[in-house]
């Protein structure tokens, strides 16, 4: 099977799972919710069968590198990443609605790639180091974690505004249905103190790779310099919330700033700002 069947596979799969999750709490079905839960595992195996044969195939023409060198690759390991964490760690919240908030990441980063080159390149000289593939896995599985995150914050806004209110009235709403807004608050925490590690470690290798590549640790590359930012946005959420007790919206708001800077880190200084990671737009 081809790269390109199995990418299409996998954009498929996570608009269905969508759909069903989106059925799942509309209609409160639990088939279309374990439908979902399927269809999202099958993307997520699609994707990792595109990723090995993107990986065999550069072997073959005798480039042999892993398929993380540039944004076509780097966003299908993202999307692959997003789903991973959601599996992982997203179905322990036993609510599909989370889903419904996750899976537009994933479905919309794989049908973007269908804008881009999809060829396999020599890598550039700079990105000829063993550290790139730990660089670019830590940092992404990072991004993944606080995409779900993020997803978390969405739903504990709603769920706490559902609360603040106390409405007393026998209708029923999907937001009925989701946990306490204390319980998303606090799962937004894990998330975020499993992927500021995963982060850290991914500045740390890469300026590791950079010192190797342009012999120095940093230069505040554009690209540099916003994942400072976004590592002192995690950090400062981790350090109100266990040094001043920050809950709730305060801490759910930073949450959702801190994953769009993660986002323009990631899109925005690749694609509107020039500097030494320009290549990752090829």
């Amino acid at each position: 099977m081809k790269e390109t069947t199995l990418i299409s596979i996998s954009l498929f799969a996570y608009i269905g799972s969508w759909a069903f999750y989106l059925a799942c709490v509309t209609f409160r079905g639990r088939i279309a919710g374990s439908l979902g839960d399927l269809m999202a595992l099958a993307g997520l195996l699609a994707q990792a069968g595109a990723l090995v044969l993107r990986w065999v195939e550069s072997h073959r023409i005798g480039i042999g590198h892993a398929p993380l060198s540039n944004l076509y690759e780097s966003m299908v390991f993202f999307s692959f990443a997003v789903v991973l964490i959601y599996l992982l760690v997203g179905l322990k919240l036993r609510n599909r609605l989370l889903g419904v908030c996750v899976m537009p990441i994933a479905f919309l980063t794989i049908a973007s790639t269908s804008l881009m080159k999809r060829d396999i390149q020599p890598l550039v000289p700079a990105l000829q180091s063993n550290w790139l593939t730990a660089h670019v896995i830590t940092c992404f599985l990072g991004y993944g974690a606080f995409a779900v995150a993020f997803g978390a914050s969405i739903l504990y806004m709603v769920k706490s505004g559902r609360e603040s209110r106390h409405l007393d009235t026998n209708e029923t709403t999907f937001v009925d249905a989701l946990p306490r807004a204390a319980v998303l608050d606090e799962f937004t925490y894990r998330l975020i103190a499993f992927g500021f590690p995963l982060l850290t470690l991914g500045i740390i290798t890469g300026a590791a790779w950079a010192n190797t590549a342009w012999g120095t640790y940093w230069s505040w590359d554009p690209k540099e310099t916003w994942s400072l930012i976004v590592w002192l946005i995690y950090a400062a959420y981790l350090h109100a919330r266990l040094a001043r007790g920050w809950r709730g919206k305060k801490s759910a708001l930073l949450s959702i700033i801190g994953f769009c800077a993660t986002l323009f880190c990631y899109l925005g200084v690749n694609l509107l700002l020039s500097g030494l990671h320009s290549y990752a737009t090829g």
